[in-house]
């Protein structure tokens, strides 16, 4: 039998559970996750509660710690965990709580670094509207950062309360993160074109985490999962 079916019989093994970003729908990870089964691996998307599943009240990182610790506990190995954007975050969260849990960090263009102009950015984006901006000022570098913060935050005007004020304690939460507890082999995958987590993050997550290895993804921004799932899935492989 050659080494890569050695490999992929060897990776079915291997769980590996994946927690998306901010977004209310699953469909989009479905070939993404068909590549990484095309290579082998056991990939389960989890429903996340405030986006893909339900919330009575307002969450904040550490019951998400808390609800990633009780669905994991009955597992008898190490979970190999991949988290893009918010779920970047939770996973960050996770590892720092119980990184005696976790054989590998999988981050893809994670949320998690904190930066001081974020309440400012948040509040600009609730009250004030893209429409106000004018032409001169759009222009400029901040107000396009700005627009695509708005962009990315648009889902945030529609949410319930629970979860609008969910993602400001989320975003708060960054603050604390003790990213030096993480002992987990972590492996940090960015889009160069990031304008939403930018590469600068990426950077630093590598700077902070021991043992984690940073892999740039050319021509592609937030979600090179999407864009470019298999050299995605090739760095992952190649990784594991």
């Amino acid at each position: 039998m050659g080494t890569v079916n050695k490999l992929k019989i060897e990776n079915l093994k291997l769980k590996i559970f994946v927690l998306h970003g901010w977004t209310y729908s699953r469909q989009k990870w479905d070939p993404f996750l068909s590549f990484l089964k095309s290579e082998g691996l056991n990939p389960y998307l989890l429903s996340i509660p405030g986006l893909t599943d339900k919330i009575d009240r307002p969450w904040d990182i550490d019951d998400y710690a808390n609800w990633l610790y009780k669905k994991f506990e009955n597992e008898k190995d190490k979970i190999i965990l991949i988290g893009h954007s918010n779920g970047g975050r939770i996973a960050l969260a996770f590892a720092c709580s119980y990184p005696e849990k976790i054989s590998k960090l999988i981050l893809i263009d994670s949320a998690g670094i904190y930066h001081n102009e974020f309440s400012l950015r948040i509040k600009r984006a609730i009250f004030k509207a893209a429409a106000k901006i004018g032409k001169r000022l759009i222009d400029s570098k901040k107000a396009k950062d700005l627009l695509y913060f708005l962009a990315r935050e648009k889902d945030y005007k529609n949410a319930s309360p629970n979860v609008k004020k969910t993602m400001l304690n989320l975003l708060k939460s960054d603050k604390n993160l003790a990213l030096g507890n993480i002992k987990a082999p972590t492996i940090i995958i960015w889009g160069r074109g990031d304008r939403i987590t930018s590469l600068s993050d990426g950077k630093m997550l590598n700077q902070k985490i021991r043992n984690s290895k940073l892999f740039i993804i050319d021509n592609s921004s937030h979600s090179p999962q999407f864009t470019h799932p298999k050299e995605v899935v090739n760095i992952i492989a190649g990784q594991l």
